[in-house]
């Protein structure tokens, strides 16, 4: 599977459009974890690999080379890091969890 860009068809999108570009980015299994994990500071891959529940090392790579070609995450001397757009992106997820904590309570609340 070919790393999602703008201007070429995504899931979803004959011409690849930016919000479907990402949303195929993002719907990648454990694309959004990388991201999430990475939103608390960089990571070696070791450490990464081990806060997202041990993802397979083959899949891992494949998601941070995905994301690196997005320009989401960099690599630096203590490991991967988000750049900018991947720092905006990651606040734009905090309302997300946010709405999910709360929607959560109410799950649990109701049961």
């Amino acid at each position: 599977m070919s790393t999602p860009a703008v201007g070429r068809p995504v899931r979803g999108s004959r011409t690849g459009r930016p919000i479907m570009v990402l949303l195929d980015a993002l719907g990648r299994r454990w694309a959004l974890r990388v991201l999430w994990e990475l939103a608390g500071g960089p990571r070696s891959f070791r450490a990464l690999r081990q806060a997202s529940d041990d993802v397979s090392p083959s899949v891992l790579s494949a998601r941070l080379a995905e994301l690196r070609a997005l320009g989401l995450v960099e690599t630096g001397r203590t490991g991967y890091r988000l750049t900018r757009d991947g720092d905006a992106l990651g606040r734009l997820m905090q309302p997300l969890d946010r709405w999910a904590s709360r929607w959560a309570r109410r799950r649990l609340r109701d049961t």
